[in-house]
Order: C-alpha cells, then structure tokens, then sequence
C-alpha cells in the first residue's frame, strides 16, 4: 500500500530536523570560543557549578591526607594522580553508593556538579589535555586528550597561569614547581585548598599535596599552611617570589 504524500511530506520534514539537530549539537559540542583547547562543553560555564566543583575536589584531595582511598590506584599515587583522582572523583554523581567506595569520613559538601562534564562532555573518562592547540572534532580519537596526564601536561595543557602572588589563589587553584635537575619528573605540583574542610583552626592557606614516590618509598600526602611552607629548611620548596624554582598558581581551565 502506497504511504499518501502528506505523510511522506511530513516524514522528510521530521527527518530534516533531526539532521539539522544533531548537526548542531556536533557543532555546539566542537566549540572551543576562548581556544584553550578544552571543548565549552566540558568547562562549568556557571558560578554556582564551579563553586560546587572546588568543594568536592578540595575536599576529596584533603581527605587522602588523612586516609588514602581505595579508590585511587596504588600505582598512581603521586602529585598528579592526587590532582587527577580529585578530579575525577569531584564529577561523579556522589550518592551512597560512592560514599561507601570511597571510606568514612566523606560528606556532602557542596550541590552535584551538574554542568559541561555530564551528558554533553565529548571527552568521556578522557579528561586531561595531553597537546597544544585550540580544541577540533577529532582530537579525542587522536590521542589529544588521556585518563592520564603528568604534573607537565596538567600544568601545559590543562591550566592557566594566574600569578605568583598567592593573594591571587583560589581554592582549588595548583601550585607548579620546577626543577629542571630532576630528570625523570621535573615538575611537582600542590594543590591550594585555601580554607580547609577538615581542622581548619582559622587558617586560609591550606595546601596538600603527595610528596611523590621512589622505588625505595611510595611517598605520602601532606597537608601544610603556605606560611609554614614559606620556611621549609630547602628554600626551593618555599611557595615565595623569589623562589625560581617556584613557577606559581595555575588555575584548571574548566573553572576559567
């Protein structure tokens, strides 16, 4: 039986703007509008989701000071896969089941973080930036973005310089280290917490931070005010100016 006009009619224009639909989510999902080659839709475009951000992701970070989460993998204990795992962590949905994976001692402490990295996210589980250049259709295939980054490609690809003046930092903010004598991992990275969670004792200058590993000790994490760190007995891990080894805070650009 023959299918009358009308329906053709309107089948081909049901057809047209799906088309044009998915075309333009495509297109909405390949912008890059500041070239920072992070795609819009992966960035928190709001104040409140950027806010609920560095709450989880602080507050998850400063928590393996004082119990390391099975969660994190053993193998990736060190600066970075602290500031990865945090990151990670803070974009999942935390209902009981999370809280449980997770260990005691967690609670909400901020709104889900409900913006660029669910649903539309176009890089999946691949959240960190592994090259330079503005973001294009593709890049994720092509290897442009990883599930793993170094303190180097974190500090590179996935943020911003803000300055050295901590009076700059936010919460959540990355302190970037470099010595260039060290050849296998040059850059150490901390992460500003500001304000702490957990004992805070009226200090707004918290950071923590994993001291890295060694084939003779897995390291640890730490967690220290920057004016303790400003007389650290090795003056190249002291978070001031005059410090060349100091490079400064950065800021992830899904928050910038």
């Amino acid at each position: 039986m023959e299918q009358p006009e009308a329906d053709l009619t309107r089948g081909s224009i049901k057809s047209s703007k799906t088309a044009r639909t998915s075309a333009a989510v495509s297109a909405a999902s390949a912008l890059d509008s500041d070239n920072d080659g992070i795609p819009d839709t992966a960035e928190l475009r709001s104040y409140a989701e950027r806010d609920a951000f560095r709450r989880w992701f602080t507050h998850i970070a400063e928590m393996q000071y004082y119990r390391l989460s099975d969660q994190w993998n053993v193998d990736q204990r060190d600066c970075a896969g602290l500031v990865r795992f945090a990151w990670r962590e803070a974009l999942h949905r935390h209902d009981r089941l999370w809280f449980q994976k997770m260990g005691p001692g967690y609670e909400p402490v901020a709104s889900e973080v409900t913006g660029g990295p669910s649903g539309e996210n176009p890089l999946g589980e691949k959240l960190f930036r592994t090259d330079f250049g503005s973001y294009k259709i593709g890049d994720v295939a092509d290897g442009k973005f990883s599930e793993f980054a170094d303190a180097r490609s974190l500090k590179s690809f996935n943020t911003i310089f803000v300055g050295r003046d901590r009076h700059q930092a936010q919460s959540g903010d990355l302190l970037v280290y470099y010595q260039p004598w060290v050849q296998k991992y040059p850059y150490h990275i901390m992460i500003f917490l500001g304000t702490a969670s957990v004992a805070s004792d009226g200090a707004d200058d918290w950071v923590v931070y994993h001291t890295g590993s060694s084939p003779n000790d897995k390291g640890t994490v730490k967690k220290v005010e920057l004016k303790v760190l400003d007389h650290h007995p090795d003056q190249r891990w002291r978070p001031i100016e005059s410090n060349k080894n100091f490079l400064g805070f950065y800021r992830l650009k899904i928050l910038n």
